[in-house]
């Protein structure tokens, strides 16, 4: 069980609340999203934990949610930011490959980015996204500065551990009308 940390949202403690949200959102109905499991191969088992250890990578993944929001495919990925300098290289090139064919196919990709230090949750539009990678592959600057991003995008957890991110979704559709 998830257990709040007074520096924050922790490691995984992000995706446990945006998998408990998921949950929350099939049992009302309004969305179905899935995690994504990163395939690997164990190569070490520590036996008397039953943990690996070690392992690598089976294939290159995609992103790390998907699925359908009131019949609008939907895709993201979540990233955590200790510093207020979010580095490109934690996004990959072939998750911006993804999300641009999802979002061709008429899908909503977005990044969910928690600023760790300043504990505070923000939606990144695909098309954010790719205004600074595309930036960064031009021989600009390799990272997001927190002042770079638009203070509506900003949110809240909800109740403690809820990531409302379905909020986020429909301000993206208005503004795409």
């Amino acid at each position: 069980m998830a257990t709040w940390n007074s520096r924050g949202l922790r490691g995984s403690t992000l995706e446990e609340f945006i998998n408990h949200t998921n949950e929350r959102y099939t049992e009302m109905g309004l969305a179905l999203i899935q995690k994504i499991p990163t395939p690997i191969t164990p190569v070490n088992i520590d036996q008397s934990s039953r943990h690996i250890t070690l392992a690598y990578f089976d294939k290159i993944s995609t992103v790390d949610y998907i699925g359908a929001v009131q019949g609008i495919p939907v895709c993201f990925d979540a990233k955590e930011c200790s510093v207020d300098t979010f580095p490109l290289q934690n996004v990959h090139e072939h998750q911006i490959s993804f999300m641009e064919k999802f979002e061709g196919q008429g899908g909503i990709a977005f990044l969910l980015v928690y600023y760790t230090g300043r504990d505070e949750l923000y939606y990144m539009r695909y098309e954010q996204i790719r205004k600074f990678w595309d930036r960064a592959q031009q021989g600009g600057r390799k990272s997001i500065r927190f002042e770079e991003l638009e203070p509506d995008w900003f949110f809240e957890l909800k109740q403690g551990y809820l990531v409302p991110y379905l909020d986020m979704i429909q301000k993206d559709l208005d503004m795409r009308d």
